[in-house]
């Protein structure tokens, strides 16, 4: 999984005329974490993705494996594929979150347009968008414009598990 995540990365990168560099730095990252992504001696974070991701101009499935139920994590955060749809208009991404008690995942900005929904199937957190943040429990769906910086975070004594509905615009 590693190599090809990183082959998709670099595929990408080149596609649009990058430079390792310039990818780096819009990512937020730093060149030789990049060079060892493209290059398949370095796991990657699903923090770490997303950050990559944003400046490609491709959701996150673009660069995960290309099949349902593939995983990633990190610190605490574990989200799992469970369906991704390619229409010309959209591209809309399932994933189911756990979190930790007490893990977070911040993400930075997706491409212009894109819209998430969370919505929580067990446990306790905050969602925090627009400057706000949103407490969240079962049952509760929330959704924001996420071509800005967001976050969630589960409570301190419980486990956070929710949908997570990511749509692209072409």
């Amino acid at each position: 999984m590693t190599r090809d995540v990183g082959a998709r990365i670099r595929a990408l990168r080149e596609a649009r005329g990058l430079s390792l560099s310039a990818l780096a730095a819009e990512a937020g990252i730093g060149k030789g974490s990049l060079s060892e992504l493209e290059t398949g001696r370095r796991n990657p974070t699903l923090d770490t993705l997303y950050a990559v991701a944003g400046p490609l101009g491709v959701p996150l499935a673009s660069l995960l494996d290309d099949h349902d139920g593939a995983v990633i994590g990190d610190e605490g955060v574990v989200a799992t594929r469970v369906r991704v749809v390619r229409e010309p208009e959209r591209t809309t991404e399932v994933y189911l979150l756990r979190f930790a008690p007490g893990a977070a995942r911040t993400s930075p900005a997706h491409v212009a347009g894109v819209e998430e929904q969370l919505i929580v199937l067990s446990g306790a957190g905050v969602v925090a968008y627009d400057d706000q943040e949103v407490a969240v429990g079962p049952g509760d769906h929330v959704r924001f414009a996420a071509d800005r910086p967001h976050a969630y975070r589960a409570a301190a004594d419980t486990a956070l598990e929710a949908v997570n509905v990511i749509v692209t615009p072409a």
